[in-house]
Order: structure tokens, then C-alpha cells, then sequence
């Protein structure tokens, strides 16, 4: 097993990074080639391209965060547009797809539909399927299927079970300091703690192993322009409050089963150094996939994609060249 031989593997160290293409820190993103309204179980998602479906080079998706998230988080991905077709979607009752506001939608198994509907619907034979964080749960959920579809799953700052999430957090708060464990703790009883006190001990942890830079401007200025953002209430009826209670629907979920099915020649783990799913994390998962392969983003907290843009990009620019064929 590769993993058996190192701690952790850096693409980014061993791979040349090649910067992000000026519009997408310093001006607009691009318009995308091709937008459409697809159907899946439930409604229609919102799904932009950038690229040629039909290239050489089998296309990536990127399932988003949440639940409840949009695809804005991840736009600096287009950069690999100049060579594969880069496919972004608004899960169903988040950002630009339809909202029809129903709890019965809200299953793991329902969106991992959802996610081959758009394969279906975009005519795509083959594809490589990147989840972050909750849409890592969906990655991992749609690479167990074993689909002929999938040239490789990359599972980023993965949500693979509920109970070894809040053990990260439950860890990760110990490492805050004294006053911001204090506020955590206080928020975690039925005592009368303040929002304020709460947010204050949120937004701590949330600037440490979250985002460690701020989002940048011309992707604040894309969402604003781009219909709804984060929805709330799939957030917390799927999750909860915070990222340190779970007590939604999601409250006993348990992929880890699920890791014995992975193709592992054909599947990235990619965390960031400082990330809410922490690397040790992530290395015991992947040491339970044969051959799986672990990428640590150096400087980046769970946001890789905003925090470590360069980095990121060059580790999936170098994973997919391997595994396309």
C-alpha cells in the first residue's frame, strides 16, 4: 500500500503549479460555454461548462459543499477549462436551481442520483467526479456504485462519516484558545449563552481550520449576481446549527463501509493542512483503500479551493492527467 510508505503526499510539492489565469482573482470569471437547466429526481439543477465536452480529456465535475452550498466556491477550477471541460451545479434547493423546498428531497442516496442525472442530461461518457466537504459524502457515495462513468473520484475535505467529523472538531476545538473554548462550551449547553459569545467562538475556529483567507471579490461579486446563495434550512435540517453538533438527518451517517468498494487506483484524497477534516483524518480512510493516494494543500484550512487556489488546481491537474485513460 503507497500509503504504508509516507505520512503524506504533496502533489503541489512535487508537481509545477501553474498560476491562476489573471480574471480569476483580478477581474470576472468567464461566461461559461455552455448553461442549462437539467432535470433530475426532484426539479431541475442549475449546471454551467466551461470547455469542450467533447475534448480529449474526460471532463470534471465538482459536487459543492453544504448541504446547502453553491458552486461559487469553486470557480477558480475553471482555470482547468484550457484543458478539460470543467462542469459546475447547484445542487437541487441551492443557489440557481429550483427551490421546491422539499424535506423528502434531502436523502444522500437521492443526490448521488442527482449527480448522475447531470452526467445523463450533459451527455458526458466519461468523467472524473471531485466532492468537497458534504459533497464529498456525494463522491463517495456515487464512486461506490462502481459506475463505468468514472475515470476517478477525488474526495476533498471529505464528509465520510458523521462520527469522525465531530471527532475532528471536538479535536480541533481543543487547539483553540482558552477564551474561544470557553465560548464554544458555553453555546454547547442549554444554559443561556449569547449569540454573540457563540458567533465569536465560531467565527475563531471557522478563521483557523475553515477559511484562512478571505473569499475574494470577484467571486462575492459572482454570487450576488447569480441568484440565491447558501440555503439555511437544508443546512440545518440535514446537519444542524453548527459544525460541531450534528443533529439533522446526516446525525448516524457512516460511509466508512463504503471505502471497501473504491476503485483505490483511482482515488485522491486531497485535504488541507490546516482543514476541519483533518489530514490524520483523512490518511486513516485512505490507508482503508487500496492504493488510494493522500494530497495535503500546504497553508490551506478546509476551503482549499479559495485559501490555496494555485496549489489545488496543480494537484488536480496532475491527478487527472494520470488517471484519464
Amino acid at each position: 500500500m503507497r500509503l504504508a510508505r509516507r505520512d503524506l503526499l504533496r502533489f503541489a510539492g512535487a508537481a509545477a503549479l501553474i498560476p491562476l489565469p489573471a480574471w480569476a482573482r483580478e477581474a470576472s470569471y468567464p461566461a461559461p460555454t455552455r448553461e442549462a437547466m437539467l432535470p433530475v429526481p426532484g426539479g431541475r439543477v442549475y449546471v454551467r461548462v466551461n470547455g469542450d465536452l467533447a475534448g480529449p480529456r474526460a471532463p470534471l465535475v465538482i459536487a459543492h459543499g453544504g448541504p446547502g452550498g453553491t458552486h461559487a466556491s469553486y470557480l477558480d477550477a475553471l482555470a482547468l477549462a484550457d484543458e478539460r471541460a470543467v462542469i459546475l451545479y447547484d445542487q437541487l434547493d441551492s443557489g440557481r436551481s429550483d427551490h421546491p423546498g422539499d424535506p423528502a428531497n434531502w436523502r444522500v442516496a437521492r443526490f448521488v442520483d442527482e449527480l448522475e442525472a447531470v452526467r445523463r442530461g450533459l451527455e458526458v461518457a466519461r468523467w472524473h467526479v471531485c466532492g468537497h466537504s458534504w459533497g464529498g459524502t456525494i463522491a463517495l457515495e456515487y464512486a461506490a456504485r462502481r459506475s463505468p462513468a468514472m475515470a476517478s473520484a477525488i474526495l476533498a475535505s471529505p464528509l465520510i462519516s458523521t462520527r469522525s467529523w465531530i471527532a475532528d472538531a471536538d479535536a480541533l476545538r481543543r487547539d483553540l484558545p482558552a477564551d474561544a473554548q470557553a465560548a464554544l462550551a458555553a453555546c454547547d449547553t442549554p444554559s443561556a449563552a449569547t449569540s454573540a459569545t457563540c458567533d465569536a467562538g465560531t467565527a475563531e475556529f471557522y478563521r483557523r481550520f475553515n477559511g484562512r483567507e478571505p473569499d475574494p471579490p470577484t467571486m462575492l461579486a459572482y454570487s450576488r449576481a447569480n441568484g440565491r446563495g447558501f440555503n439555511p434550512r437544508l443546512y440545518e435540517t440535514m446537519w444542524g446549527k453548527s459544525e460541531f453538533v450534528a443533529t439533522g438527518t446526516l446525525r448516524d451517517y457512516d460511509g466508512e463501509p463504503l471505502l471497501a468498494r473504491l476503485d483505490g487506483a483511482r482515488t485522491l484524497f486531497m485535504v488541507g493542512q490546516y482543514d476541519e477534516a483533518r489530514p490524520v483524518t483523512a490518511l486513516r480512510f485512505a490507508a482503508r483503500v487500496a492504493d488510494a493516494e493522500l494530497a495535503v494543500i500546504p497553508g490551506a484550512a478546509h476551503g482549499t479551493f479559495t485559501d490555496r487556489p494555485d496549489e489545488t488546481i496543480a494537484v488536480l491537474r496532475a491527478w487527472m492527467r494520470r488517471h484519464d485513460g
